[in-house]
């Protein structure tokens, strides 16, 4: 391989490995650079893929335990096995990883293992996982080195019985016990996978609420689900450390507001506050970029940093941490240095949580609305009165969608909770997308009976014209 190139990209995962075959499709010289061995970043390896893995066959599971039997569905005594469940999590992660390098190969990418640092200039520095080093330079580079869990003091992670995310994706037994630090997305969709395979899980958050992201009629809704469903919660209170005594964990927890310590006894601890940009040992120094408190990198809307020739996108820079909002990124900015107009509408990046019922949004919640002083209405339907959702025995949930009050009534968000949630947001992410007017969305036709008709249905509530409830 030349070391010289149009453009390397620092990171494999999700924004960097797009921007890499949008390049190689563009017709330009790309190298990208990934430590971990094996393409698609945490997202592919320890993160949004392995865990769907894990909650679509513990989902199985505990739907066939508990569900089946109302829908006349006799199965007999159900059970479980752990190392073939964790193996068809394994064999998903390894198939994706090797079809991301067949798609740099399709496109001429050249790949790189090891860690890429900066070495001045245009120039980076390889350490290969092998031993070897090697230094490339290039016209742009691009950096998308994603991001790491958080780490919470006095909680010393070992990913053994005190785990993050990537432990909790690989323990070998059901914890008869799991405490999850932080009601975020990621804890919530771990402690769902071991809560329906046994666990006692119980939830601390510092907050007074869960998903603290969500439109605030959505989180509460999902967190009575969730109690329902066996989930304990301890909101308000912060952990302030972990011990281990007598064979067990004790988690000593008090109020964030102040307040007497408690202790709570458990055999696993999933430590999930939230994940920081992985900025550190890149040799920023090197080319004169300091990253701001939080680890991130400034850009500006072309996602060019301070120093011309070098980008960022993903994780390390301003936004969510989602997958999705880094893969558009990646498109964006290799047209953008292909001279090309890339572009990311971050009002309409929907995200999801993949518990069950799934819950999703995309666009602004009432809160927000309120806070900015926006005019707005607001259309609700039960998926209770969704005659697919009853007819699959699967009713949780609503749909709510937020549009202007005046003007064309642009579609400005839309939250759900309920089943196949995750795919439905699309067409509301479309609707913001291209300034649909809740009205556009109400006189589409849709198919019957589907679950989708519950986004039309809220589309006309807004007007008060809803015709199924």
């Amino acid at each position: 391989m030349s070391d010289l190139y149009d453009v390397v990209i620092i990171g494999g995962g999700p924004g960097g490995y797009n921007a890499a075959i949008r390049l190689g499709q563009l017709g330009k010289r790309t190298l990208c650079v990934e430590k971990r061995g094996t393409l698609g970043g945490t997202c592919l390896n320890v993160g949004c893929i392995p865990s769907k893995a894990l909650l679509q066959v513990s989902a199985l599971y505990d739907e066939t335990k508990n569900h089946y039997g109302a829908l006349g569905i006799r199965t007999g005594e159900v059970g479980y096995d752990l190392p073939a469940m964790l193996g068809h999590k394994d064999k998903t992660v390894d198939g994706l990883t090797k079809g991301i390098e067949f798609l740099f190969k399709k496109n001429k990418v050249d790949y790189a293992v090891g860690a890429g640092t900066f070495a001045g200039g245009r120039k980076v520095e390889i350490r290969g996982n092998d031993g070897s080093t090697r230094t490339v330079e290039a016209a742009a580079i691009i950096i998308a080195t994603g991001s790491e869990p958080t780490p919470l003091p006095g909680v010393e992670v070992n990913e053994k019985d005190v785990v993050s995310s990537t432990g909790a994706l690989a323990l070998k037994d059901v914890p008869k016990r799991l405490v999850v630090i932080g009601g975020g997305y990621i804890g919530l969709e771990m402690g769902s996978v071991w809560r329906r395979l046994g666990s006692q899980v119980t939830v601390v958050e510092y907050l007074d609420r869960i998903t603290p992201g969500l439109d605030g009629e959505v989180g509460k809704h999902f967190q009575r689900v969730l109690t329902k469903q066996g989930m304990a919660f301890r909101l308000g209170m912060k952990v302030v450390g972990v011990e281990r005594k007598n064979g067990t964990l004790q988690v000593a927890i008090e109020p964030a507001a102040g307040g007497a310590r408690e202790t709570i006894e458990t055999d696993i601890v999933l430590s999930s506050i939230g994940r920081r940009p992985y900025t550190s040992g890149l040799g920023l120094d090197k080319v004169g970029l300091a990253p701001d408190a939080r680890g991130r990198v400034a850009v500006n809307a072309h996602y060019e940093t301070a120093i011309k020739g070098i980008y960022a996108i993903g994780d390390v820079i301003e936004g969510p941490m989602l997958a999705h909002k880094a893969e558009d990124e990646g498109v964006a900015v290799a047209e953008i240095i292909a001279g090309q107009a890339g572009h990311v509408n971050y009002e309409a990046i929907p995200s999801v949580v993949y518990t069950h019922p799934e819950v999703a949004a995309v666009g602004k919640t009432e809160e927000e609305l309120k806070a900015a002083g926006i005019a707005y209405k607001s259309g609700k339907f039960l998926f209770a009165a969704n005659s697919r959702a009853r007819a699959n025995g699967a009713t949780e949930g609503f749909v709510k969608m937020l549009a202007e009050a005046g003007g064309a009534g642009r579609v400005l968000g839309v939250h759900m909770i309920g089943p196949e949630v995750g795919n439905m947001i699309a067409e509301a992410a479309l609707a913001i997308e291209f300034q649909m007017s809740a009205e556009d969305i109400a006189r589409t036709c849709h198919p019957h009976p589907t679950l989708s008709e519950a986004i039309r249905q809220a589309a006309m509530a807004v007007d008060g014209w809803t015709m199924q409830s």
